[in-house]
C-alpha cells in the first residue's frame, strides 16, 4: 500500500517501487494500490486506488487519498488478493494505509519512513493511527530517527529495516550529458523550502565565480522561472533546469556529476538519493543532518558541511571541484558504502518479516468489523478536534 500519488516524485513511492519490482524478480506475486493523478502512469502490477489531495504533512505538501471511494477500493483489492501479507508504508499518513488496517484481518507488516516531531496532526490523528496500528503484525522503521517516532508517539518499537536502492540500475548507468565544465546536482522538488535549493544557489554564486565554468544542474519538479527569478543573469547562465526525469534518465543524469550537492535543511529520515548519488559514482556533498551523517558513515563517504550555511559549502564544493583524488577516494568509498544497501539484501530481510508474521496464519482478509471501528475512530477523532 503506497500513501502517495504514484505519479508525484518521493523517496516512498520510489522505494515501494523498488520493492515491489525486486520481489517481483524474486518470484513474488506483488499489487501496489496507491493514489494516482493519471491512472495511465501505473505500471501493470499496481491499482488506482483513489484521486489524491494536496494536504499538508511533515512539513511538505503530501498527496493523499482517504473516503468512501477509497474505502471501496481498498476493501475490493483485498477481497480480491487473496494476499498472504498486507505491507502498509506509512501508517501513521492519513491515507490508504489506515483504511487498508481497518479493511484487513491477518498478516499485515508496516513501514513508517518519516521522522515526525510531535504535531496537532498525531495528536489528532492518535485514536484513527492508535486503531490502525491494533491490527498490524510487525512494524518495521527505515532508519534511527523513524524509529524514534513510533516510540515517542506510539509506545511501540519497530524493526529497523533501511532504504534500499537499485544499484545495477545506477552502476550501468550512462552519463546524460557531456557537460563543457564541472558539473554539481541538485534533486528534488525546487520550491519545497526545506530540500534547500535557495541555499544552494546561494553558494553557487560564489562558486561560479571561483570556477567559471562550473554548471548547475537542477533535476525535480517546479517553475525554474520562479525559483531563479532572484538569480543574477551571469549566475543564471550556469543553471540548466532538466525538470522531471524518468528513473533512466535520473541515473544517467547523476552519473554525469562531479559532485551531487544535497542542502536539505530538515525533516529527513534517512536520505536515498545519496546512495543513488554514490550508486551512479557522483561524490556527495550534504548537510549535516544526523540521518545524511549516518548514510554517509559520518563523513567518509561523502563531505558535510553545516546546515543552512552557504558559504561553507561554497567552500566544500571548490574544494572538492579542486582536487580529484578527494573526488576519487569518495567515490570508492561510496561505491562500497551502496552495496549494504542493495535491494536484494533489503527484500530478503524484509521476506523474513514476511514469514515471521504469516507462520501458521491464513492469510489476509476483509474485515467488516473494520467497517464499525473506522466509523467510530472517525467520530471519536473528530470530538477531539471539535474540543
Amino acid at each position: 500500500m503506497c500513501p502517495y500519488a504514484w505519479d508525484v516524485p518521493g523517496g516512498v513511492q520510489a522505494h515501494i517501487r523498488d520493492q515491489a519490482e525486486t520481489l517481483i524478480e524474486m518470484g513474488h506475486d506483488v499489487s501496489v494500490i496507491t493514489p494516482v493523478e493519471d491512472p495511465d502512469a501505473l505500471p501493470p502490477y499496481a491499482i488506482d486506488g483513489g484521486r489524491p489531495r494536496p494536504v499538508p504533512y511533515n512539513g511538505s505538501v503530501a498527496r493523499l487519498t482517504f473516503g468512501v471511494k477509497a474505502t471501496a477500493r481498498v476493501r475490493r483489492w483485498i477481497r480480491e488478493g487473496d494476499f498472504d501479507v498486507l505491507h502498509v508504508h506509512e501508517p501513521l499518513a492519513p491515507s490508504l494505509g489506515v483504511l487498508a488496517c481497518w479493511a484487513a484481518r491477518g498478516p499485515i507488516v508496516a513501514t513508517v519512513h518519516s521522522s515526525i516531531e510531535r504535531s496537532r496532526v498525531l495528536i489528532t490523528g492518535y485514536y484513527l493511527a492508535q486503531t490502525a496500528l491494533e491490527k498490524i503484525s510487525a512494524l518495521v522503521a527505515v532508519s534511527e530517527h523513524a524509529r524514534r517516532t513510533i516510540v515517542d508517539h506510539l509506545g511501540g518499537d519497530a524493526v529497523l529495516i533501511p532504504n534500499g536502492v537499485r544499484v545495477d540500475h545506477y552502476e550501468d548507468a550512462q552519463p546524460l550529458h557531456a557537460w563543457a565544465g564541472p558539473a554539481i546536482g541538485f534533486l528534488g522538488r525546487m520550491d519545497e523550502p526545506r530540500k534547500g535549493l535557495p541555499i544552494l544557489l546561494a553558494a553557487f554564486a560564489g562558486i561560479r565565480a571561483r570556477v567559471p565554468d562550473a554548471t548547475l544542474v537542477l533535476i525535480g519538479p517546479g517553475d525554474p522561472d520562479d525559483v531563479l527569478a532572484d538569480v543574477p543573469d551571469d549566475v543564471r547562465a550556469g543553471i540548466v533546469p532538466l525538470g522531471r526525469l524518468s528513473e533512466r534518465e535520473k541515473a544517467q543524469a547523476l552519473a554525469s556529476l562531479d559532485a551531487y550537492v544535497a542542502p536539505n535543511t530538515g525533516g529527513e529520515s534517512f536520505g536515498i538519493i545519496l546512495l543513488e548519488a554514490m550508486a551512479a559514482g557522483a561524490p556527495v556533498i550534504a548537510s549535516d543532518l544526523d540521518a545524511f551523517a549516518r548514510v554517509l558513515d559520518g563523513g567518509r563517504c561523502g563531505a558535510l558541511f553545516p546546515v543552512g550555511d552557504a558559504a561553507a559549502l561554497e567552500d566544500t564544493v571548490v574544494d572538492l571541484l579542486g582536487d580529484p583524488a578527494a573526488r576519487a577516494r569518495l567515490v570508492a568509498a561510496g561505491s562500497r558504502r551502496v552495496t549494504a544497501y542493495d535491494w536484494r539484501t533489503v527484500a530478503g530481510d524484509l521476506i523474513d518479516v514476511y514469514a515471521s508474521v504469516t507462520a501458521g496464519q491464513s492469510g489476509v482478509r476483509e474485515d467488516l468489523r473494520g467497517q464499525i471501528v473506522g466509523r467510530l475512530a472517525r467520530r471519536r477523532a473528530g470530538n477531539e478536534g471539535a474540543d
